[in-house]
């Protein structure tokens, strides 16, 4: 095993002892990068210099006996969403293909004081638009278990980046499942925490729930480590609420993740909520997965919230999102925008104050009979996304099992049923679906369950791990070092 093989938690601890040098990790990371990267195109901007120069630091502090913080010395890849201080950060927009932040932004300064060491940008689609990490600045990124599929998105750079072992930890973040929906096609985790658990100064709307920050790694271990340095109460978000002169949201609230007992858990399991147009493949493949384990748990039911309404709220919450966001871009300079956000900030122009007020009438509506849902269960299971890989080079999937799709982002409904109640939620590898490909596990708590959350995914993980039908499966290196380059591909580079 290479050193940018290990867990971040057995890195750290190797570091904490001496025995691994934050130097020697970078060192194998960045010969991964180089190794692998140019069949799947994940680490779009590097930092390697400066990298270098935080690593030898790093290095000098662990021989003195400094007192070390929690990801002193880890590698970490970070989502091109994300300011980063010196480091080019485009969206995967033209727009910006040349914009160098000044400054970090909150949850970028957070792991960089935890002693992080920022190695790269991870490739994203256009501002995050269309769960499908392909641009017109960097270009596509190809799926690690056959880089003719998608890695989906918008997190795609940083799930494919965990994948292959280029860094021990990456961000991402989420409105449509973004952390989630990579994390299922490339079989690695991607937690969605509660919305201002992750502080963000970038929330264009003051009280808008749908998009947050989070944490993306290969374990779920990994995962809470990473959350604990990203959490905090920072009223830079409105979100991040507090109670005044006591800090809330503490580092030792998600890691180590505490143990749970399986046995006592009521669990309600469904393929669709109701509503997802889940294609039949995914459907069987989640029967056969939880057919394995349901049995462990005290009570284990199909069973799933009244999500009716869902589609309509989300919908019109998107696209007033993108109104806000994006109205300016497409309207000057509409030629340097992609498809994807130009159907949501038409989509969001076409809304009236009513159909805005009804969204958010029904969105309430749909929290409350969640709340409901959860007094009768701990956790739900379901699909962490609606189909298995397709090609990258379609934009988005027009049908499933023959029915077409009402809009460019109803494949993502497993993902924004909760996204629009804010629950937390995180995807967890579940060994291959009858494709070949990684197939992920929805985990969905109740509100502000995310420690609950995390514990059920850490107990669920060791107790899967042990069988192929269920471990974490990972890519073919030696087949992606040996691969053509994903840029030679025809189709490599645009927005559609």
């Amino acid at each position: 095993m290479e050193p940018c093989d290990l867990t971040a938690v057995e890195a750290r601890r190797l570091i904490g002892a001496k025995a691994l040098a934050p130097t020697e990790l970078l060192e194998s990371c960045i010969a991964r990068i180089e190794a692998i990267d140019p069949a799947v195109n994940a680490m779009v901007a590097r930092d390697f210099d400066r990298a270098r120069d935080a690593a030898i630091a790093a290095d000098d502090a662990v021989a003195r006996g400094d007192d070390l913080p929690p990801l002193h010395g880890l590698p970490i890849g970070i989502k091109d969403l994300e300011l980063t201080r010196g480091l080019r950060t485009t969206f995967g927009s033209p727009l910006f293909a040349d914009h160098v932040p000044a400054e970090d932004e909150r949850p970028v300064a957070a792991v960089r004081a935890a002693g992080s060491i920022i190695v790269g940008k991870t490739n994203v689609p256009e501002f995050g638009a269309g769960a499908n990490t392909r641009n017109a600045v960097y270009g596509v990124t190809a799926n690690p278990f056959d880089t003719t599929k998608s890695s989906a998105g918008s997190s795609g750079g940083s799930a494919v980046a965990l994948a292959t072992g280029m860094v021990p930890l990456c961000t991402g973040s989420d409105t449509g499942g973004s952390l989630r929906n990579p994390a299922a096609f490339c079989g690695i985790v991607g937690f969605r925490p509660t919305p201002g658990m992750v502080p963000t100064e970038r929330r264009v709307h003051a009280w808008n729930a749908l998009p947050v920050v989070g944490p993306m790694a290969r374990t779920v271990a990994d995962t809470c480590l990473l959350l604990g340095a990203m959490a905090g109460d920072d009223a830079c978000d409105q979100l991040a609420t507090t109670i005044h002169g006591q800090t809330v949201r503490r580092a030792g609230d998600v890691y180590p993740p505490a143990a749970i007992d399986l046995s006592r858990l009521r669990v309600a399991l469904t393929a669709d909520f109701g509503f997802a147009p889940t294609e039949r493949h995914i459907r069987d493949v989640f029967a056969e997965k939880t057919g394995l384990f349901r049995h462990v748990f005290a009570r284990a039911e199909d069973a799933t919230p009244d999500c009716a309404g869902t589609d309509e709220a989300f919908e019109v919450l998107r696209g007033l999102y993108f109104v806000a966001a994006h109205v300016d871009k497409v309207r000057n300079t509409p030629d340097m925008v992609g498809p994807n956000v130009r159907a949501n900030v038409a989509e969001g122009l076409r809304y009236s104050a009513e159909d805005v007020a009804r969204a958010m009438t029904m969105q309430t509506v749909l929290y409350r009979r969640w709340q409901s849902f959860f007094t009768q269960y701990d956790v739900i299971l379901t699909p962490a996304i609606t189909i298995s890989p397709r090609s990258w080079r379609e934009l988005y999937p027009a049908e499933i099992d023959g029915e077409p799709t009402r809009t460019y982002f109803h494949w993502l409904a497993m993902a924004y049923a909760v996204t629009t109640v804010g629950h937390p939620a995180i995807s967890l590898p579940v060994g291959l679906d009858r494709n070949g490909m990684p197939f992920g596990l929805q985990i969905v708590g109740p509100r502000g369950g995310d420690a609950a959350v995390l514990r059920v995914a850490a107990a669920l993980e060791a107790l899967l791990a042990g069988d192929a039908r269920t471990a974490r499966p990972v890519p073919d290196l030696a087949a992606l070092k040996a691969a053509p380059p994903i840029s030679a591909a025809e189709g490599f580079l645009g927005f559609d």
